[in-house]
């Protein structure tokens, strides 16, 4: 399951926003720094309008949405790399995630305490990146001190390219910037890198915690998006999302609509997030179930069948596929199949977002 651990100075706001996103009263959200510790996991269903429809068609008895993880971890102050405040956990956690959500404050509030004593989201994203990019830092170079060891003597030759990656990558993090913006076209060195777990390798999406207001933060975001380009930028307001949580679908969407808003930042979160991963959603329709399956983007045929079950993707022989919205408006497989809308693929065949999927499996 994808994880997304939320990530932010202290008193940002983070875990209020979590608590919103997933309908839940998990992670402590009082106003003083570090009040979590360990990280609160919740598990919230990804909305997809499209699950609905399908299962109309298909009579199914379930609906079963894909779902992500999202990981509220403890809030990090400055000199975290080196163990302080609560730096060592913080860091720990950020491993075991796929994607950092960084909460930035921009909103304005006397009584709620920020620990540089300002709001400044573009330093706040700075002062976190760069605690990533020192413990980077500190990884990488206890790689290469590893390696030299290692080629010393006749088996030199076999480490020139390992060394030279990490000569590199050290430079880079120490011109301040994040792994995630190193170029590494050979398929080896790109293996050493994810070998090393870096945690400014992992995709950022920044959060902009805006007020109730949704205050024009259009040069705060081009900012954040100037200090890294390699990230995306939201913005949403925590307290609106708490708000939202206990009002009926038909309350929300008015508060939405009056707040100027089309979409709830949990939606805003899923849809960057996937961009981000550069992940992508399929589908099986059937009486029993219609279900929703993320993959990756350029996924092969067999290799999204495995998602379902691992033997399927050695077992695979074909798959019958069509667009979501021919499965609609043809009332399911017997009509997509008399329309010509029914593609008949082999393994070779790249999974597309929107594709409906019924995979034929060897017995």
């Amino acid at each position: 399951m994808l994880q997304i651990g939320i990530v932010g100075l202290p008193n940002v706001g983070k875990s209020t926003l979590f608590n919103a996103l997933t309908k839940s009263k998990q992670a402590n959200a009082q106003n003083f720094p570090f009040c979590t510790i360990e990280p609160n996991v919740g598990i919230v269903e990804v909305p997809d309008t499209r699950l609905a429809p399908l299962a109309e068609v298909a009579k199914s008895g379930r609906i079963i949405p894909t779902a992500i993880e999202f990981v509220d971890i403890a809030g990090l102050v400055q000199g975290a790399s080196e163990g302080a405040g609560l730096g060592n956990k913080f860091l720990a956690h950020i491993r075991e995630v796929n994607a950092i959500a960084q909460v930035v404050r921009a909103f304005s509030d006397e009584n709620v305490i920020h620990v540089c004593n300002r709001v400044d989201p573009v330093d706040d994203a700075q002062i976190i990146g760069l605690e990533l990019i020192l413990a980077d830092l500190a990884t990488a170079t206890k790689r290469r001190d590893v390696t030299r060891g290692k080629a010393k003597g006749a088996n030199a030759k076999e480490f020139e390219k390992e060394l030279a990656l990490l000569d590199e990558l050290i430079l880079h993090l120490e011109q301040e910037k994040p792994a995630r913006q190193l170029v590494v076209e050979d398929e080896d060195k790109r293996t050493i890198v994810k070998e090393l777990c870096l945690l400014s390798a992992k995709p950022m999406l920044y959060v902009v915690n805006c007020d109730e207001a949704m205050q024009d933060v259009s040069a705060t975001v081009a900012a954040l998006k100037a200090h890294d380009s390699a990230a995306e930028v939201i913005t949403v307001s925590a307290k609106l999302e708490a708000e939202l949580v206990d009002l009926s679908s038909e309350d929300a969407a008015m508060l939405l609509s009056e707040a100027g808003m089309n979409e709830s930042g949990l939606d805003k979160m899923i849809r960057a997030g996937y961009q981000l991963l550069k992940l992508q959603t399929y589908f099986t329709a059937g009486e029993m179930e219609t279900r929703a399956w993320t993959v990756p983007a350029n996924t092969f045929a067999p290799d999204a069948a495995g998602v379902i079950h691992t033997d399927f993707v050695k077992k695979f022989v074909k798959a019958d596929i069509t667009n979501w919205e021919h499965f609609v408006s043809q009332r399911g497989w017997s009509g997509v199949r008399e329309s010509g809308k029914l593609q008949l693929v082999g393994r070779d065949y790249i999974i597309k977002d929107g594709d409906v999927c019924y995979f034929h499996i060897a017995s």
